[in-house]
């Protein structure tokens, strides 16, 4: 079992055993101020902070820290913040790989110990999933397999979503394979998780529906 951990303040409450989280936002400005002092406060107390966004999104929220007085340079150089695009995260070789990625999720959370670090803090922004229809796919699966890792580490995950690039029922799918929500800026336990050793073969026989044939009538 997992030794008791001190709980990570965030978005008006507390992470603590589970810290798997889905955000919901609708601008820029809203995750901004629900995701700038998790980052700020993980920088603060020696955690790792691990940022994977677009690549044209990277330079910003480099500026955003620094804005507010993290000296961003100092802590990319010495490992605790590192910047990932989501190409090269999610879409290596010009495909989503469910297996490699959850890979280097496992990489992640045992490295921070590795490293030094407490732990991870690990933001990892979701719009790449929106551009091909197979993504959105693979991604619901994804992310209920990733519980399994996350349910053995201490690292808090945070996986952001613009709900103006996901339609309603993919949004109902990813906030079923979230243990923890945050919508209208505030954390809370999300009733309707479902744990992945039942949502997965759900989701499956479901896809198994889809792909079958129409009966023809005689």
């Amino acid at each position: 079992m997992r030794k008791a951990v001190a709980p990570i303040p965030f978005a008006g409450s507390e992470l603590r055993e589970q810290r798997h989280v889905c955000v919901f936002f609708n601008s820029d400005d809203e995750a901004t101020r629900v995701l700038l002092p998790f980052v700020r406060d993980g920088l603060a107390c020696g955690d790792k902070v691990v940022h994977i966004a677009n690549p044209d999104e990277g330079s910003r929220h480099l500026h955003r820290l620094a804005a507010v007085g993290i000296d961003t340079a100092a802590a990319v150089s010495c490992g605790q913040l590192e910047m990932r695009t989501s190409t090269d995260a999610y879409l290596r070789d010009g495909r989503f790989d469910q297996d490699r990625m959850l890979q280097v999720f496992e990489q992640l959370a045992s490295g921070s110990a590795r490293d030094g670090f407490p732990l991870s803090r690990i933001v990892c922004h979701m719009d790449w999933a929106a551009e091909v229809r197979s993504h959105l796919d693979d991604l619901i699966e994804f992310e209920a397999r990733a519980n399994d890792i996350w349910v053995r580490h201490d690292d808090a995950v945070i996986c952001v979503y613009d709900l103006a690039r996901f339609g309603g029922d993919t949004v109902i799918d990813i906030i079923r394979t979230h243990p923890m929500i945050v919508i209208g800026g505030t954390l809370q336990h999300n009733p309707f998780f479902v744990p992945p050793d039942q949502f997965l073969p759900e989701l499956r026989r479901r896809r198994a529906g889809q792909a079958r044939p129409p009966t023809t009538a005689v």
